[in-house]
């Protein structure tokens, strides 16, 4: 198992992963840091956890609204597209709750 230390919010976190993952746990963790920023820009500094905690929400939000769009979307794309567009959707959530849990450990 690899080791990967991200950066959120100014803070290092050490995340243990897969090997050959950490590139992918490191631009993850990118992604989470840009969401804390922008409720760091809009709320301040209000302390690390409820930052952590309003970022998953609002990245919930985002994965929920992705995923009521895949299940209602009437567009043309083919129906094992829909398929494999739901899997990396679950697959995400899957990946966040795990990263979410590994921070919470550590």
């Amino acid at each position: 198992m690899a080791q990967v230390t991200v950066q959120i919010n100014g803070r290092g976190y050490q995340v243990a992963c897969g090997v050959g993952e950490e590139e992918r746990i490191a631009g993850l963790a990118a992604f989470v840091d840009t969401k804390v920023q922008e409720l760091v820009g809009a709320l301040g500094n209000v302390g690390d956890q409820r930052l952590l905690v309003m970022a998953s929400l609002l990245l919930a939000d985002e994965l929920w609204e992705l995923r009521e769009g895949a299940k209602s979307s009437t567009g043309p794309a083919p129906a094992a597209n829909d398929g494999a567009t739901a899997a990396s959707i679950e697959a995400l959530a899957d990946r966040l709750d795990q990263l979410a849990e590994r921070l919470e450990a550590s």
